[in-house]
């Protein structure tokens, strides 16, 4: 009498196991808070064991670390693509990058949830977290250097530069790309889904909107 070989299960690729423990940890994190959730509890969120998580990231500080930069890279990779199309004016490009990150705000509860949390910590305890503060000045960075290259060729064409430098854009830019999507989480009907869109348009190119 034979038998049928079991057949082995698939083991998922190393990066496809990082991206499930992320968005698990995104998940879990949101729902109980960075202190209050366990390895175990991500792990299990994923479908894994605990060693996946330790295997992957090496521990949970790691975990939240990486959980950040992840975010954040995303966050930058989508402002760029909103703003990639450069046969457009300024204005138009700054509509495009209001609108899609309104859409990613509100598509990332999870992550507006974690970023107070990671606030919070900072301010509460009189120290900035390091990699959360790392990853914002890196985030700040390429924002900026982002404005400037937009605004260099809309000088090139004959527009006028706004009144503020581009560092003070950046930090304007993600000051309100932070507020008004957390401003949505709790009253969506008072931010309209243009609003950001049309502030950023009157930023770059006053009188535009």
């Amino acid at each position: 009498m034979s038998t049928e070989p079991t057949p082995q299960r698939r083991r998922p690729p190393r990066e496809e196991v990082r991206r499930a423990l992320l968005d698990a940890a995104a998940r879990v994190f949101a729902r109980r808070g960075i202190d209050a959730a366990s390895v175990d509890d991500v792990a299990a969120d994923a479908g894994f064991t605990k060693g996946a998580v330790y295997s992957n990231f090496g521990s949970k500080d790691d975990l939240v670390a990486a959980l950040v930069q992840d975010r954040v890279s995303a966050y930058l990779e989508t402002g760029l693509a909103a703003v990639s199309d450069t046969g457009t004016t300024l204005a138009e490009r700054a509509r495009s990058l209001g609108d899609r990150l309104t859409e990613a705000g509100d598509e990332q509860r999870d992550w507006h949830l974690l970023f107070l949390e990671l606030w919070q910590r900072s301010v509460r305890s009189g120290t900035t977290d390091g990699a959360f503060l790392e990853r914002r000045r890196e985030l700040h960075a390429a924002v900026t250097a982002a404005v400037a290259g937009h605004l260099d060729q809309a000088t090139a064409r004959g527009g006028a530069r706004p009144a503020l430098p581009p560092e003070e854009i950046a930090t304007l830019l993600m000051a309100l790309a932070n507020g008004l999507a957390l401003e949505r989480h709790v009253d969506r009907t008072s931010v309209p889904d243009d609003l950001f869109g049309r502030v950023l348009a009157l930023l770059m190119e006053p009188g535009s909107a």
